[in-house]
């Protein structure tokens, strides 16, 4: 069976990262993966069965992984993917692959909150985002940059203190 438990996937499997901007209730939760776990015992390229895995983390974020050692991944693969995320959007009526405009990241109760860019700047600007207020960076490529924390990571160590400056007055 192609599919595996994510933690048996190497740390150099290729990775995407899919948010969703609200988190999803469990039921929800239950059909994305339900979907999801069917797409990838099917996943192959070029006839070839992909080697992957997913995981769903903190109500919001589908990680999916493609052990590319095992079996490469092809644009017509990885547009397969696409497609089957585009079902599952339309079924449960959130995005999952148009969220790059939005930004992850925990309050201070340490609960994953999004906002898109434009308000998180005010948020920055305001002084209620700080140099440790916790972001996600959802553009991590591989399994080991996710479990070597270079996706959840203090906002002062992320690309986002390059575009969110602290304190900078918000236009």
């Amino acid at each position: 069976m192609p599919a595996v438990p994510f933690d048996r996937i190497p740390d150099d499997a290729r990775l995407w990262v899919f948010a969703t901007p609200r988190p999803l209730a469990s039921g929800d939760a239950d059909a994305l993966l339900e979907r999801v776990d069917a797409f990838l015992d099917g996943w192959a390229a070029h006839g070839a069965p992909v080697v992957g895995a997913r995981d769903f983390r903190h109500g919001h974020f589908l990680l999916i992984a493609a052990d590319e050692r095992a079996t490469g991944v092809s644009g017509c693969s990885i547009d397969s993917l696409f497609h089957a995320l585009s079902d599952v959007e339309r079924e449960l009526g959130t995005d999952l692959r148009r969220t790059s405009s939005y930004v992850f990241y925990r309050d201070g109760s340490g609960n994953v909150e999004s906002a898109e860019r434009p308000a998180f700047r005010q948020l920055a600007a305001a002084g209620q985002v700080s140099e440790d207020t916790p972001v996600f960076d959802n553009t991590v490529g591989t399994v080991g940059d996710l479990r070597s924390g270079g996706w959840e990571k203090r906002f002062g160590d992320a690309w986002h203190a390059r575009a969110f400056p602290l304190g900078a007055v918000a236009g």
